[in-house]
């Protein structure tokens, strides 16, 4: 196995059946889309279900309540490991994430990085249809991790990353804490620190058009005290 696509979902009924056909345009031999679904109420599993009985490429790992954005990627980076996967992606399921971008992240570590951020915020990135409050939220957000953790990736909220399998084996799944986009902090500079290799690859993100945002308050607290945290964490050498 080549590739592992993680596909998180909760409530994602409308978009989860286009998202894994769009994926199968950009697919190789060998590559799988595993459908991490917690719980979904509107019933996302039963089609995840469906969609692995008709093309072979897809998985499902069914969890049984939402436990936030964390939780789940974890879940599905284990059994993407357990399964032999080689390089192994995260995204969001609703089309902010571009799947035509999937190559290219996968082409930027196999041409020598360890960790391929889809990026915002370098040059040739950008952000559509976001209104102002959010954008002040996203970006104001990687801002204030860069300075606090002192690194020059200017994207450290994004979601959608390739790491070589190297690099999950070795960040310690099992110490992540983070249940929101703070996850997604922390496992970049997990890797940072680690001695990694972490490329921006620039991507244009658009806001989805169906089903809901999982954006809510707790999720932004929750990164505001989790930055410097693990900042002081790393000065103490516990990470």
């Amino acid at each position: 196995m080549r590739a592992t696509i993680c596909l998180p979902t909760y409530n994602e009924l409308e978009n989860l059946e286009p998202m894994v056909r769009a994926l199968a345009d950009v697919l190789q031999p060998g590559d799988r889309v595993l459908v991490v679904d917690d719980g979904s109420p509107d019933g996302t599993g039963a089609i995840a279900d469906r969609l692995a009985g008709e093309l072979e490429f897809v998985g499902v790992l069914h969890r049984e309540r939402k436990e936030g954005l964390g939780p789940a990627y974890l879940a599905g980076f284990r059994r993407a490991l357990a399964e032999g996967a080689e390089l192994v992606l995260e995204m969001d399921c609703d089309f902010s994430h571009d799947p035509k971008d999937v190559p290219r992240l996968v082409a930027a570590v196999e041409g020598g990085a360890d960790v391929a951020l889809g990026s915002r915020y370098v040059r040739g990135g950008s952000v559509g249809n976001w209104g102002l409050v959010r954008r002040f939220i996203s970006r104001g957000g990687s801002i204030y991790a860069q300075v606090l953790i002192g690194t020059r990736i200017r994207d450290l909220t994004g979601g959608f990353k390739c790491y070589r399998r190297a690099v999950l084996e070795r960040i310690d799944l099992d110490g992540i804490g983070s249940r929101g986009y703070a996850f997604q902090i922390e496992t970049t500079y997990r890797a940072l620190r680690a001695g990694f290799r972490v490329v921006e690859v620039p991507i244009r993100f658009v806001d989805r058009e169906a089903g809901g945002s999982k954006m809510s308050r707790s999720i932004v607290l929750e990164a505001i005290w989790k930055v410097p945290a693990l900042r002081a964490a790393a000065l103490l050498g516990r990470l």
